[in-house]
């Protein structure tokens, strides 16, 4: 099962010509999830030939312009489509004022359900097939959430000989057996899925953390994510800057990476103080603390493989 995630825009605060708003498109298994729509997402969006009416969910992080102005472009773009089948928008406080004002004045043409769910983090905001989002506070300017996407545990490796050992013959029990549920053997008796599976697998998990102050505890919301997209705006020469603006250094997205034990750390919503040749500062002041950094770039693509 594909996990895939896209970068439409990985700037913060105004767009550049090479440099999009902070945008993260996550694909699996054909589900869309949009987090963030910044000005340029459209752009992206059709760039990398992504079926954007098949957009399911929006999580925004905050409603500053350069996470949502992207979106009514995204609203009224699909509906140009048939589509039946609601979009759903979830963000903290004022995303439902912003998406009905947005409409009303654009005098926006939708033909399709549009839920709008604003949240108090910490909670599970959308649930699917084995997996989860979850938000969680952030500490910014106005209120701010970040993001993990959860895949559940899945189950064990299956063991074609131990089942034949039981006397279940190949076919669908075996199906049966691997989607967890109990069978009956060819001479009579009950084997139980436990019996041909080897231990749980754990599924995956992306987080996603811009426009906050450093905080220890995002560390604990982020713990073990394959990937973690989170902002990296500031260099440490401008430390009390970023924390004026309750903002984070590259080197602190570094910390929270190193602290929750991630894969991979990959770094977004720059600065537009720093050309994309100054980023590499950035870049070197993270690597020191934490070996697995990157920096995002506008259509940059992540695959998220199983562990086994």
């Amino acid at each position: 099962m594909s996990l895939e995630v896209f970068v439409l825009g990985c700037g913060g605060m105004m767009p550049l010509p090479y440099r999009h708003l902070t945008s993260v498109l996550v694909r699996r298994e054909g589900e869309l999830f949009l987090f963030d729509g910044g000005e340029g997402t459209q752009v992206s969006l059709r760039r990398l030939n992504l079926k954007w009416k098949k957009i399911n969910a929006v999580f925004v992080s905050h409603t500053h312009a350069d996470h949502v102005t992207g979106l009514p472009g995204i609203l009224m773009l699909s509906s140009q489509v048939d589509r039946d089948d609601p979009l759903y928008i979830y963000g903290p406080p004022k995303i439902a004022e912003y998406i009905e004002s947005s409409r009303r004045v654009l005098d926006m043409y939708i033909n399709y359900p549009i839920v709008v769910r604003e949240i108090t983090a910490p909670c599970v905001v959308h649930e699917g097939d084995g997996f989860y989002i979850r938000a969680f506070p952030l500490q910014h300017t106005k209120t701010c959430v970040g993001y993990t996407l959860e895949e559940l545990d899945r189950p064990g490796q299956f063991d074609p000989e131990a089942a034949r050992r039981l006397n279940v013959p190949c076919g669908p029990l075996w199906s049966k057996l691997q989607s967890g549920q109990s069978v009956q053997a060819a001479d009579g008796t009950a084997v139980q899925p436990e019996q041909v599976l080897g231990p749980s697998r754990p599924g995956r998990k992306f987080s996603y953390v811009t426009d906050t102050l450093y905080l220890p505890s995002i560390a604990q919301e982020v713990k073990g994510s394959d990937l973690l997209i989170c902002e990296g705006m500031f260099a440490e020469a401008v430390a009390d800057q970023a924390r004026e603006k309750k903002h984070m250094t590259a080197r602190q997205a570094a910390v929270i990476a190193r602290d929750a034990q991630a894969k991979k750390l990959a770094l977004i919503h720059y600065s537009p103080r720093y050309t994309d040749y100054e980023l590499q500062v950035l870049q070197k002041e993270a690597s020191e603390v934490f070996s697995q950094t990157v920096l995002t770039k506008d259509r940059m693509v992540f695959d998220i493989p199983y562990e086994d």
